[in-house]
């Protein structure tokens, strides 16, 4: 198992948007799958200022994989970044929430001044797979002279096909990582 998503054959060891894809993440896990009542709460969390959504998901990324987290062995947790004038229009980065109240849980440190969005982007959602990897070229950059602990634990709200957390985690192994982890809120259930 790679990014968490359910295979639909016990025969599988991939789902199908890793399979074929060169990994830079390690391992990672999300606490629900995006259906139900959690595309709602993240929507509302993301879009319509309700940050307190990003305490109660940390402690259920905390209930759900904290032995993850411990076994992991993290340094440091790294929110997935918005471009600055995303961040400007919104407020505020949900990912950075889930990070810094993911910190106050466990005791581990969250830094948000490590990875950035260097390119503005189209918005992921309405994109496959491909086309999310090519829209990313070129969008993160990671702090110059940044030393960066073994392991490293990247979050975000929403893990689709992994393209966002892929680049994320590409561009943090070349910065000095060993090991990049992700924990997300939730989890699509495939192409």
């Amino acid at each position: 198992m790679h990014c968490g998503k359910p295979l639909h054959r016990e025969t599988e060891e991939y789902c199908p948007d890793c399979r074929g894809y060169r990994f830079y993440i390690r391992e990672g896990r999300s606490v629900w799958l995006h259906r139900g009542k959690v595309p709602g709460a993240i929507y509302n969390f993301k879009y319509h200022n309700r940050r307190r959504y990003g305490k109660i998901f940390a402690g259920e990324m905390v209930r759900c994989c904290g032995g993850d987290i411990r076994r992991w062995q993290i340094g440091v947790i790294i929110p997935v970044p918005l471009h600055p004038s995303r961040k400007r229009i919104r407020g505020y980065n949900q990912a950075e929430i889930l990070a810094e109240e993911l910190s106050r849980f466990t005791g581990i440190p969250a830094k948000n001044n490590i990875l950035y969005r260097i390119r503005r982007t189209s918005p992921q959602k309405k994109l496959d797979g491909k086309e999310r990897r090519k829209n990313l070229r070129g969008a993160f950059a990671v702090k110059k002279g940044e030393h960066l602990p073994e392991n490293v634990l990247l979050i975000d709200d929403i893990y689709t096909t992994g393209s966002t957390v892929e680049k994320c985690a590409k561009m943090l192994r070349l910065a000095g990582a060993e090991n990049v982890y992700f924990l997300t809120v939730s989890i699509g259930q495939g192409t």
